[in-house]
């Protein structure tokens, strides 16, 4: 039956169920995904892609096209936060439309959002512009600070993150990963990392051919 001109397309009544699935990131290697893990599998959802990468492009970020990818009619696609899938409007926008070409919708489980109707659509399209202008004020004031900084003349520019020969030092004085994070402000799980790249080092360096003597 034909809408009339100028009356909007009634919202199906029924929707096929389909699957769940979920998608946690977050920015850095030394942040840890198990608070996302356990909001999204408190809802239901059993099929989780996990990344460590940046919001701030698609580019890299390989889990979240897998799931894009497997969205079929009827699935939903679920995140803890609306920043966890981008932080800009066109990425957020394209997302939005990959999943409704896909059949799918999308739920946001602290905001309460669900694409599968007008009204979460609406409420999605409002919190990506939202998400944008707080990633792009955000972006301001970290460059305005620099600039006072500069001014003030004690700005150092950034400092490395992860103490790679302080890790080391500490491990040949005998202690062990736990006591090393706590000593250097920073994740175990970090410090796990640097003795594997500190041991792949050393194992590539004794595996080079020596110099014959003459």
């Amino acid at each position: 039956m034909a809408t009339k001109t100028g009356q909007q397309k009634a919202e199906p009544t029924t929707r096929k169920s389909g699957k769940l699935f979920g998608y946690a990131r977050v920015s850095t290697m030394d942040q840890d995904l198990a608070l996302q893990r356990e909001a999204l599998e408190g809802v239901g959802v059993n099929t989780i892609f996990e990344e460590k990468a940046s919001g701030a492009r698609r580019d890299g970020r390989t889990e979240l096209q897998k799931v894009l990818s497997v969205l079929g009619e009827g699935d939903a696609l679920v995140v803890m936060r609306l920043d966890r899938l981008g932080r800009s409007i066109r990425d957020l926008a394209n997302i939005a439309h990959e999943i409704e070409l896909a059949g799918a919708h999308l739920k946001v489980i602290e905001q309460s959002v669900d694409t599968s109707t007008a009204a979460g659509r609406a409420f999605y399209g409002m919190l990506a512009v939202f998400a944008a202008f707080e990633t792009d004020v955000r972006r301001e004031r970290q460059l305005e600070g620099i600039a006072m900084a500069k001014r003030q003349g004690v700005y150092e520019g950034g400092k490395p993150r992860l103490d790679r020969q302080r890790v080391m030092e500490l491990s040949r004085q005998g202690l062990g990963p736990a006591a090393i994070a706590r000593e250097l402000g920073m994740a175990r799980s970090s410090v796990y990392r640097l003795h594997r790249e500190a041991g792949a080092s050393h194992a590539s360096q004794s595996r080079s051919p020596q110099p014959r003597a003459a």
